[in-house]
């Protein structure tokens, strides 16, 4: 007989940056984003074969146009269990007259949020916030965003890149709130975002420092998860592990996702395709 013990606390899926859309592929980059619907086919019966508790990707659903949801987001609808959506920074490579739609769209009512299962907290983080292309034309963060890029570029930053962004200053006091929240009631914690932090890296969200330095300082916090870079990364810092999953629209045929299971004393990410399987002690 199974007794509870041999049983994780809660199982979910991840996927991370399917960037579809129907155009042909950029093969010096790998990428085959017409293929990522069948691809996502794949993963969504993969998901319905197992028992858990949600999904969630971790951003660029699309690679550009507001009609390629209307071709992907039918796809996930096809899954049995609860689904979450975070933002990238391709989901806002949309008409400029559509970047306030982009939200909705995927069902979010607000781009960051967070709930809580089984004694964990799961923090999701709308990293876009301050960029150059998300916030509508004219809107203050775009000033923000155009200072703080130049500043990294300035430093030599290796994520000084367009591409990346970060977190208002308003967003990452919620952040801090939710984790100090989550540990007045008992409870762990996983940060989800699209942008990486660690290990450096070119796709590192602007603020990294800041945030991993807040993550680092809650013992209750065990680990941040990323997508953006296709490649993925793995570093453990202060007994905070953060983990970059890799971007199902690189290469024609292999797939990625993962379920990751949690106990009592570790985090397990059992990957399929070209993720990593990875045991993640907790601290």
């Amino acid at each position: 007989m199974t007794s509870f013990s041999d049983l994780p606390i809660l199982r979910f899926g991840v996927v991370a940056d399917p960037q579809y859309a129907a155009r042909e592929p950029h093969v010096g980059m790998n990428r085959h984003y017409a293929r990522s619907l069948a691809k996502l086919s794949a993963v969504v019966e993969v998901f319905n074969g197992e028992e858990l508790s949600f999904v969630i990707t971790l951003g660029d659903i699309i690679d550009r146009d507001f009609e390629s949801f209307d071709d992907i987001l039918p796809v996930y609808d096809r899954l049995r269990h609860e689904n979450f959506f975070l933002l990238g920074n391709h989901d806002f490579s949309v008409a400029a007259d559509r970047l306030a739609d982009v939200a909705a769209r995927v069902g979010l009512a607000s781009t960051y949020y967070s709930f809580a299962r089984q004694g964990w907290r799961f923090i999701v983080l709308d990293g876009n916030e301050v960029s150059t292309f998300a916030p509508p034309e004219g809107h203050p963060y775009r000033d923000i965003a155009a200072r703080r890029l130049a500043e990294l570029r300035a430093a030599g930053a290796i994520n000084a890149q367009e591409w990346n962004a970060m977190p208002s200053d308003e967003q990452v006091a919620w952040l801090s709130d939710q984790i100090n929240k989550a540990r007045a009631a008992g409870e762990r914690v996983i940060v989800m975002n699209h942008y990486p932090v660690y290990p450096p890296n070119a796709h590192d969200s602007w603020d990294r420092e800041r945030i991993i330095t807040l993550l680092t300082a809650h013992e209750h916090v065990a680990a941040y998860f990323s997508g953006h870079n296709h490649a993925g990364n793995f570093g453990t810092l202060e007994g905070c592990h953060f983990l970059n999953f890799k971007g199902m629209v690189d290469t024609e045929t292999e797939n990625t996702l993962a379920i990751v299971e949690i106990w009592a004393d570790r985090i397990e990410v059992h990957g399929f395709g070209r993720e990593d399987s990875r045991t993640l002690k907790l601290r």
